[in-house]
This record gives structure tokens, sequence and C-alpha cells, in this order.
């Protein structure tokens, strides 16, 4: 079965650009890639991925599109047709793509009427190497949605794009891996919307120094620090001032692709965090209400 490897970017559609800009350079320390089509990308300072994050002015918030990488044409030739298989509904065949950083590849709809885009030999850029504890982000570490119906959006995942189940929170919590990381995504019920991103920092004390950057910037914590089970990451979230929920993260576990076998962790105030030290909790993130792009591909 064809699998893509990693995740590249999210492109959000927001309301007020100059102000989730601004969040994203000074509070979250992102790093500007210079353009001259109106829209706004940043990288992560710590991947040769060319950008993570496009920002494109809309009306309503929305997400535009979620961008995941591939090794190959080949395995985006094979991509491609297991997302028709599976009940994708394409947007564009595999072919050159005209956005920023080039390459090759498709966009679909999944099956909750997100963008979808599967790439391969996009351009990159030259990376930082971070120190331990410097409160930057390396990558884009996961993401995570509602669907109305998890159960049948893990099986779509599974079949079009090859992702693998690590681990169940009960029944209603699922966390899918793409390569060694226990998740690159993950779902949980509700209507058709975007939970949250989470970026990988270098350890604890990054996330630390973050959470007091974060807070000198009047952007305070809404859920931690803790430490979840599924995954054992550590974890700190906060909102941007379009109300998106993005995640400062650590620690999260490796597997042996080839031999994990999924297990279901009980649901409990410990198992979402072991420390329960962190303020907030599930409760304090955003109420999912369905996204204003699904069945919309964004233009560009």
């Amino acid at each position: 079965m064809a699998r893509v490897n990693d995740i590249r970017f999210v492109g959000y559609g927001v309301k007020d650009l100059e102000a989730e800009k601004r969040f994203y350079l000074d509070a979250w320390k992102l790093v500007e890639i210079p353009s001259d089509d109106g829209l706004i990308y940043l990288a992560a300072p710590g991947n040769d991925t060319q950008y993570c994050v496009r920002l494109r002015q809309t009306d309503e918030p929305r997400i535009d599109v979620v961008s995941w990488s591939a090794p190959d044409r080949a395995e985006v030739d094979a991509l491609f047709q297991q997302v028709k298989a599976a009940g994708g509904k394409p947007v564009t065949e595999p072919g050159p793509l005209t956005s920023k950083g080039g390459g090759y590849g498709f966009r679909f709809f999944d099956v909750s009427g997100f963008t979808i885009e599967v790439a391969t030999e996009f351009e990159r850029r030259t990376p930082e190497t971070l120190s331990e504890g410097e409160p930057r982000p390396e990558k884009i570490s996961h993401v995570v949605f509602h669907a109305p119906d998890h159960k049948a959006w893990v099986k779509f995942y599974e079949a079009a794009l090859g992702f693998k189940v690590s681990d169940w929170l009960g029944d209603f919590m699922c966390f899918l891996r793409c390569n060694e990381w226990h998740h690159r995504m993950a779902v949980v019920p509700g209507p058709p919307t975007f939970n949250h991103i989470a970026y990988d920092v270098p350890g604890v004390d990054a996330v630390m120094k973050g959470l007091k950057r974060l807070r000198d910037m009047d952007n305070d914590v809404v859920w931690g620090v803790g430490r979840h089970t599924a995954g054992n990451n550590i974890f700190s979230y906060y909102l941007t001032p379009g109300g998106w929920a993005v995640e400062y993260t650590s620690d999260l576990e490796k597997v042996d692709d080839a031999t994990w076998v999924a297990k279901v962790h009980q649901p409990s105030l410990e198992t979402m965090d072991q420390w329960g030290t962190g303020i907030g909790g599930p409760q304090t993130m955003p109420h999912p209400k369905p996204d204003a792009g699904l069945f919309k591909a964004p233009e560009i």
C-alpha cells in the first residue's frame, strides 16, 4: 500500500491576517518566507520543509488545505488511485503544483470535505540546528481533527493515505501514524472541523521557556503543561488571535512501525495528563463547529 510519509503544511484562511502573522513570528517563533503573492508563508526554524503554515485573508476563518508529503512521483500516483478507491473526491489530478514551493502532487476532498494535498519534489530550505531547551519549533508534530463519524474517518485515512492506527483513547479518540513517530494525526468525534496543530520543540525546557514567553506576551496557556499517555508527549496548548489552537510538544514516542501493536487506553484525567498538574483541560479548548471551507477548495 502506498503511504504518505509526513505532514508538510497547514493553510489557514484568517480574518485578521496581520494579527495572525505577528503571533506566529513574535510569540510562536516561526520564520517568514518572502513571497509576492499576497499570502503569508511561515517556516519552522528546525525543519527543511519550506513552510509549515500558510495564511490567507478570508471573510470567515477556515482551513484552506492540509498538505502531506510522499517519497516520490510513483508513490503520489499510487496514492491518487487509493484516494479515489477509498471514496475521496479529486480536486486536481497528479501533476506539477503551481503553489509556492512547486513540486508534483494532487488535491482532493476527504470524507469530511477538507482539502487535502499530497506532494513530492517541492522546494526545501536549510534548517537551523536548535539547541536543547531552545523554545522555538523544530517541525510540525501532528494535527488533530473532529469528524462526525470518526471511525469511518479512520478507515478512510487507512485506505486512502496508508495511515496506521497507533492507539485509541477509549473508543472516541484515535491516533494514527505515517512514519516512525507515534502519531502524525488524530481524530475525535464532533462537527467536521480542525482541533489543533502541534509543533515539536527540543525538550521539556523548551516547552517551559515557551510558556514563559507566551505568558509575557499575554498568550497564556489554555491547557497544560502536562504529559499525555498515548504518545507519552509533553503538551501545552494556546490560542492564536484567530482562535486556532496550537500546541508546543516534546518527547513524542517513537515506535517500531513494523511491530507496534495498537492499544486502547482507558479514558481518565490521569490518562489525558499523567502529571495532573496542568491548568485547564479538554473542556477549555475551542468548541467545535463545522469548518467554513468544507468542500470549497482554495484557488491557490
